[in-house]
């Protein structure tokens, strides 16, 4: 009988990261430029998706007055 190989196991595989959700309040799709940076984000379907761990992406679309979170 053949003897499996071990493989290693790590107990703290990284999580899905979570996705926030903002939804434009004015436009169906366009390009939101992120200020001071040559980053751009698209809104598609009017929403805009960013990852919870990018803090530059969200610290912007809080405040942007035309967005609004979504839960």
């Amino acid at each position: 009988m053949a003897k499996a190989a071990a493989t290693p196991v790590d107990d703290q595989a990284p999580a899905a990261d979570l996705l926030l959700k903002y939804r434009d309040k004015l436009f169906t799709s366009r390009t939101l430029c992120i200020p001071g940076t040559e980053r751009t984000l698209a809104v598609a379907k009017a929403i805009v998706e960013v990852s919870a761990s990018d803090e530059q992406a969200v610290s912007y679309l809080k405040t942007h007055p035309e967005l609004e979170a979504l839960e």
